[in-house]
C-alpha cells in the first residue's frame, strides 16, 4: 500500500516511490491528507515482548532522591561561597553559608540512606573503591565531603580552632563543586533516554542549579550588607542554568519529550520564572544600595525564589528520566536513528 493513496473508490494518484510513514511523521501526513481520504497505516505504537517495558524504570522513591539531588547541590555550592566570605572578610556570610553546607549534606545523606532502606547499605559502597562507577566515587565524595563542612560550621559557632576550621572551610570548598555537580554524571551514566542523553549539559545545568540555590540561602540568611557575592553568584548561576538547560533540550531530540509533559513540564516551568525572578530581584536589591528594611524584604524574596526554583528544577528532571524510562518510544527511536546514521557513514 506504500505506492500510492487509498481511498474509498480505489486507488487514485498512484506515486511510485513513495515508502508509508510510521510514528510521529504519520501523524502529520494524515493531517496533510484531501478530504474523504481514510489512513490505511495507523500510528506506529512501540511495545515490547508481553507489554514489558523495554527499561525497567528507576525504583528510587521520589521524595528521596529529589531531595537528594536539591541538597547535595545546595551544599556544595554553599561551601565555595563560605570560602569566599571568608577570604572576604564577611564573617555573617561565611558562618550562613558554613551551616548551610553542612545542614544541607545532613539531609542529603539522610535522604539517600532512607532511599537505600538501611545505613549498611551506604557503608558496604565504601569497602571498595571503583573510579568507573559515579555511585562509587560519589559514595567516596560524600564520606570525604561531610566532615569537612561539620568541622567548618562548629569550629565557626565556637570561636575556637580558627586554622582547624579554615583548612576545613578550604577542603570543603575544594569538593564543592564535584559535591553539587557528581549526581548528574550518576543521572547521565543510567540508560534511562532523558538523563542519559543530556549527558554533556546536565552537569553544567546543575552546577547552575546549584549556584542559585546556594545564593538564596545567603540572601535570606546573611545580613544584607554582607550578601554582595551572593547576589552576583544568583546572576551566573541563574545565566548558567537557564541556558544550559535550553540548550541540553534543543540537543537531546526526542529524549526531551517528557521534559514538556506531564507534572515535570510544570516544574520546570515554575523553575524557569522562579529562578529568572529570583536573579532579577537580587539584582533589584543590590542596586539599593543601602541595608534598608525594603532591600532586605527583597533579598529574602529573591532568595526564597531560588531556592524553590533549584528544588523545582530536580524534581522535574527526576521526575521526566522516569517518564522517559516508562515509555518505550524514547528508548526504540534514537536506537533505530543511530543504527540509520551508522550505517550511511559506514555507506560513505
Amino acid at each position: 500500500m506504500s505506492g500510492s493513496d487509498v481511498t474509498r473508490d480505489g486507488m487514485e494518484g498512484a506515486r511510485p516511490g513513495r515508502d508509508a510513514l510510521t510514528g510521529a511523521r504519520a501523524g502529520r501526513r494524515r493531517r496533510r491528507r484531501r478530504r474523504g481520504e481514510q489512513a490505511m497505516v495507523p500510528d506506529a505504537k512501540f511495545s515490547s515482548y508481553y507489554g514489558k517495558p523495554v527499561l525497567n524504570k528507576p525504583t528510587w522513591k521520589p521524595l528521596d532522591i529529589a531531595g537528594y539531588l536539591y541538597l547535595g547541590g545546595l551544599a556544595g555550592a554553599s561551601s565555595l561561597l563560605a570560602a569566599g566570605g571568608q577570604a572576604t572578610g564577611r564573617p555573617g556570610l561565611a558562618r550562613a553559608a558554613k551551616l548551610g553546607a553542612s545542614g544541607a549534606i545532613s539531609l542529603s545523606l539522610a535522604a539517600l540512606v532512607h532511599d537505600l532502606g538501611r545505613p549498611a547499605r551506604f557503608l558496604h559502597m565504601l569497602r571498595v573503591f571503583k573510579p568507573t562507577s559515579p555511585m562509587n566515587l560519589g559514595s567516596w565524595l560524600l564520606a570525604g565531603y561531610a566532615p569537612l563542612t561539620f568541622a567548618a560550621a562548629a569550629t565557626d559557632v565556637a570561636g575556637r580552632y580558627r586554622i582547624v576550621g579554615a583548612a576545613a572551610t578550604g577542603g570543603a570548598a575544594a569538593l564543592g563543586p564535584a559535591v553539587a555537580t557528581y549526581t548528574a554524571v550518576l543521572l547521565s551514566d543510567t540508560a534511562v533516554p532523558s538523563w542519559h542523553e543530556g549527558h554533556r549539559e546536565m552537569p553544567f545545568v546543575f552546577a547552575g542549579s546549584a549556584a542559585t540555590a546556594a545564593a538564596g540561602l545567603a540572601l535570606v540568611c546573611a545580613p544584607f550588607r554582607e550578601t554582595g557575592p551572593a547576589r552576583r553568584l544568583a546572576l551566573l548561576g541563574a545565566g548558567l542554568e537557564l541556558g544550559a538547560f535550553r540548550l541540553m533540550k534543543r540537543r537531546m531530540g526526542l529524549a526531551a519529550e517528557p521534559y514538556d509533559q506531564g507534572k515535570q513540564h510544570w516544574q520546570l516551568r515554575s523553575a524557569e520564572v522562579l529562578t529568572a525572578g529570583g536573579a532579577a530581584l537580587a539584582a533589584y536589591a543590590d542596586g539599593r544600595g543601602r541595608a534598608t528594611g525594603r532591600a532586605r524584604l527583597l533579598a529574602t524574596v529573591a532568595g526564597a525564589a531560588l531556592l524553590a526554583g533549584s528544588a523545582a528544577l530536580r524534581s522535574g528532571v527526576f521526575h521526566a528520566g522516569v517518564a522517559s524510562a516508562e515509555d518505550p518510544k524514547y528508548t526504540v527511536v534514537p536506537q533505530r536513528e543511530r543504527l540509520e546514521a551508522r550505517a550511511r557513514s559506514d555507506g560513505h
